[in-house]
């Protein structure tokens, strides 16, 4: 099933387990971040994948910026990242995110997020601290945000 987040608890222990990041780092980006919303992937009424939906701009039209994307360990490979990013084009949101590495752009590109822009050309409304995680984190040979449609 998927749906957006009302528990907490159940976004930290994804989060800190894809990515290391601390509690106290989760809640700060959770409760300082305006106007997002965490699309959850529910195996049965356990968490098993999830996304941040975060808005922003680009070239003048309305996108959700996908952040901190991840899946449960035991989960991966089921397709439920997949399932997350169909679920938000079929629903006709309009969606981009940078890649963290090189790999991540086929991998988004075969799932319909394959318009390539220029990383600048994503505008935030968020405070500066924000604005710091949603730029952070990646590895790319030729630094590029992807958008869908």
């Amino acid at each position: 099933m998927i749906k957006y987040a009302e528990n907490r608890e159940h976004i930290i222990s994804l989060w800190a387990e894809a990515f290391g990041d601390s509690r106290e780092d989760i809640l700060f980006f959770n409760d300082n971040v305006k106007d997002a919303k965490c699309l959850m992937y529910y195996f049965g009424d356990r968490p098993a994948s999830m996304m941040y939906l975060v808005p922003c701009m680009i070239d003048g039209c309305e996108f959700q910026y996908i952040y901190a994307a991840c899946t449960a360990k035991v989960y991966e490979g089921r397709g439920f990242m997949t399932d997350l990013i169909r679920y938000c084009l079929d629903s006709g949101i309009r969606v981009c995110l940078i890649p963290a590495s090189d790999s991540l752009i086929d991998y988004y590109s075969k799932r319909e997020i394959n318009h390539q822009v220029p990383i600048d050309s994503l505008i935030f409304h968020q405070i500066p601290a924000i604005e710091e995680y949603l730029f952070e984190g990646y590895d790319l040979t030729i630094p590029t945000a992807l958008r869908s449609k």
